[in-house]
């Protein structure tokens, strides 16, 4: 790599082509998230495009490197070499969850590994089966720490700023139940646009 290192087992952050070992999701986010430097050499060595295309892609990655499109570029060929191209939109589709406008439906179609790794390192709380059915401020303010009081809770979702499961909740005291529930027991909070939580029903 660029930085130094390089791939293998002793390393850090090493990707394995095995599924069981790196997912499909978080195989396409190593290739995402490569530095220019490096996407610039692995495009050439890891895929089969031409010469002409690779030309084109870096000249313009280089116009606009924020676009990042040669990362994209790089993870979409690898992922679909590698895993397939349901795979890679798999990926794409779980990446747009965290970091885009992705709907409820693309969340539910998550499975529970990818869901776990899409927002692994986000605030995890626990809640027993039986805490199901309470209203939603209860559950963000008493059962978690979503919210540090019940009145913060509901003025933030008066103003529109609170969703579960990627839709926004117009009612504080709206109960939350199984039915609400991802893969039969996760839920998904969000404070503002950044703030991910996940409750797990056990």
């Amino acid at each position: 790599k660029a930085d130094g290192t390089k791939f293998g087992k002793t390393e850090s952050g090493n990707v394995w082509l095995d599924p069981r070992y790196t997912s499909p999701y978080k195989f396409y986010q190593f290739w995402l998230n490569v530095s220019d430097e490096d996407a610039k050499r692995y495009i050439r060595i890891f895929t089969l495009l031409d010469r002409e295309t690779v030309g084109a892609l870096i000249a313009e990655h280089e116009a606009a490197p924020h676009l990042r499109v040669l990362q994209k570029r790089l993870a979409q060929e690898i992922t679909t070499m590698i895993h397939s191209k349901e795979e890679y939109e798999k990926a794409v589709e779980a990446s747009a969850i965290l970091f885009g406008g992705a709907t409820s439906e693309a969340l539910r179609r998550l499975d529970e590994q990818t869901l776990l790794q899409v927002f692994e390192g986000v605030p995890q709380f626990r809640v027993a089966r039986t805490e199901l059915g309470l209203p939603f401020v209860e559950l963000c303010a008493e059962k978690t720490q979503v919210f540090p009081s019940k009145g913060e809770c509901r003025k933030m979702v008066q103003g529109g700023g609170v969703s579960l499961n990627k839709e926004k909740v117009a009612d504080p005291v709206r109960p939350v139940t199984e039915a609400d529930l991802i893969a039969g027991k996760y839920l998904l909070l969000q404070k503002g646009k950044k703030n991910y939580y996940l409750v797990i029903a056990e």
